[in-house]
């Protein structure tokens, strides 16, 4: 009895988890107005949507009172750089060391899973990256498939995708941030603009300029990361690559 309602519980939390993130389009927030009188002209502004989770409905340019999913190891709230991959997608961490303990007895925290899950389908989130081939993605190339739209870096993967959707279900699930807010500016990210850090870890902006204001003062914007999960050591923050990748919404611009 207790087997069987672990399994109904885990079905539905990947349920609960796996549809809401595929729909709606929403445009970024470069510096304009909120709500749908003002759609218009952030579309002009902007140039290039990024495909959002559909919970994403307040007019607030920051996400407020953000409850972040817990470890299934450790129940302590989760680093969105700590992942390990299972069949049905990313399984999120606390700290590294909780990886191999999960992995070990992955049945054990079966049901502290299915309420991760849970907790993720409520969080916003935006598509970064192909769900077959995994390259970076802009939002402008999407198609709709099963109901819920997708974005893709090429019609070849978009092709790949709809002729075998189940074969790409983990990497679908894998294609989101739940970083969706600049750290600089608090607005929308732009799924194509982000600095790869030495550490390993990516971040997201709304435009390269807040990259670089990221790692000339990474301990001011660092509490701004933490609140969507996304945990850095301002002393160990260093650019792997000179500059952080540039974004095509010229004009874009921030104090």
């Amino acid at each position: 009895m207790m087997y069987g309602w672990m399994m109904m519980t885990g079905v539905a939390a990947m349920m609960a988890w796996m549809l809401p993130g595929c729909a709606g389009v929403a445009l970024a927030q470069c510096g304009m107005p909120c709500g749908p009188a003002h759609a218009e002209a952030r579309q002009e502004h902007a140039g290039q949507p990024a495909v959002q989770d559909e919970g994403a409905r307040s007019g607030s340019s920051k996400q407020e009172h953000k409850v972040l999913p817990v470890c299934p190891v450790m129940g302590e709230p989760v680093d969105f750089n700590v992942e390990t991959m299972t069949d049905d997608g990313p399984v999120y961490f606390c700290c590294e060391m909780c990886i191999p303990k999960f992995k070990k007895d992955p049945a054990k925290y079966a049901e502290k899973l299915a309420t991760q899950r849970i907790a993720l389908a409520k969080l916003d989130r935006v598509q970064t990256s192909c769900p077959v081939d995994g390259k970076s993605v802009d939002g402008k190339l999407t198609a709709d498939v099963g109901g819920h739209k997708i974005a893709f870096c090429s019609k070849d993967c978009q092709a790949k995708y709809v002729e075998h959707p189940g074969a790409f279900k983990a990497k679908l699930a894998d294609s989101y941030t739940y970083q969706t807010r600049c750290p600089i500016s608090g607005e929308q990210i732009q799924p194509n603009v982000f600095t790869d850090l030495s550490t390993g870890q990516r971040i997201y902006f709304c435009c390269a300029s807040c990259g670089d204001k990221l790692l000339k003062d990474p301990a001011k914007y660092a509490p701004n990361l933490a609140e969507q999960g996304v945990k850095i050591d301002p002393k160990k923050v260093t650019a792997a690559e000179p500059k952080p990748k540039s974004d095509d919404h010229g004009g874009h611009k921030h104090p």
